[in-house]
């Protein structure tokens, strides 16, 4: 991190309570090595036991990552960086629509065959994250599931959740693979209104469909850390806080002024 990404952070840090002197046991190094420390796994998707030796060691670094999403507060610090952003870009923090899409990865040797599946659709044997995001793409829920479970059958115990935390939202938007008694069961139990947005008949090629191209962009961003291009976690849930790291990765660029989701043209400029 830098400095300022690091004043950023710090801001946004949920205080342990043996800081407050509530009890605990207290941090034996600084939060900013470890955080630099879970972040170069993800960025660089090494194995933990390869972190370099300036770090602290990779046992000690594990367990953090492992303690913070365990107590939730991995997610605190993931929310609270978002509603930051979102309050930077002029909005509230609570939103009030979503769209959601999700993704099939491929999943490594050690993932156990009890949590992944195969996607016929994709042709991808492993693993699928289901992602609720607002309409800055920044997520407001994730669910990581077998690849052969089918959109509609994951998106209810994630639409659950979701609302119960976000009594705003009332409206999202979804592909063809939402449709069906999914839309009707989410008007009458969770008012929530799931607008399908579909792709033109006559459509060829790659086509931007409205409101879908947002969610398809933080697919993206995601596979920016090279831990999720793969799926190498043994545990479900240690995935879904993979997503948050990478996502909290983004956001605290994003608010101390270095976008790691600018777009950067590649192509050759003409001469002056």
């Amino acid at each position: 991190m830098t400095d300022a990404e690091w004043q950023v952070m710090r801001a946004a840090l949920p205080v342990p309570a043996w800081f407050q002197g509530r009890g605990g046991r207290p941090e034996g190094y600084c939060h900013r090595v470890m955080l630099d420390a879970v972040r170069y796994v993800v960025d660089n998707g090494v194995k933990w036991v390869n972190l370099p030796a300036d770090f602290p060691p990779y046992r000690r670094v594990h367990a953090f990552a492992r303690r913070w999403q365990i107590t939730g507060l991995l997610a605190e610090l993931h929310d609270r960086l978002r509603d930051a952003v979102r309050t930077q870009e002029g909005r509230s923090p609570d939103p009030t629509a979503g769209v959601v899409d999700s993704q099939s990865v491929r999943a490594a040797a050690n993932v156990p065959r009890s949590t992944s599946g195969w996607d016929g659709g994709k042709k991808v044997g492993g693993r699928k994250r289901h992602l609720v995001v607002d309409c800055l793409g920044l997520i407001l829920a994730i669910a990581v599931t077998a690849a052969s479970v089918q959109d509609r059958d994951a998106a209810a115990p994630l639409f659950e959740p979701l609302r119960k935390r976000y009594f705003s939202i009332r409206l999202i938007w979804a592909d063809g693979a939402y449709s069906g008694s999914l839309v009707a069961w989410a008007q009458e139990n969770l008012q929530l209104t799931l607008d399908i947005v579909k792709r033109a008949d006559d459509a060829t090629g790659f086509v931007v469909l409205p409101r879908r191209w947002v969610v398809e962009r933080t697919l993206s961003w995601l596979v920016r850390s090279r831990r999720l291009v793969r799926d190498y976690e043994t545990l479900p849930a240690m995935h879904e806080a993979m997503v948050l790291w990478s996502m909290t990765m983004l956001m605290s660029a994003r608010l101390a002024g270095r976008r790691r989701d600018a777009f950067i043209p590649r192509w050759p400029q003409p001469a002056a």
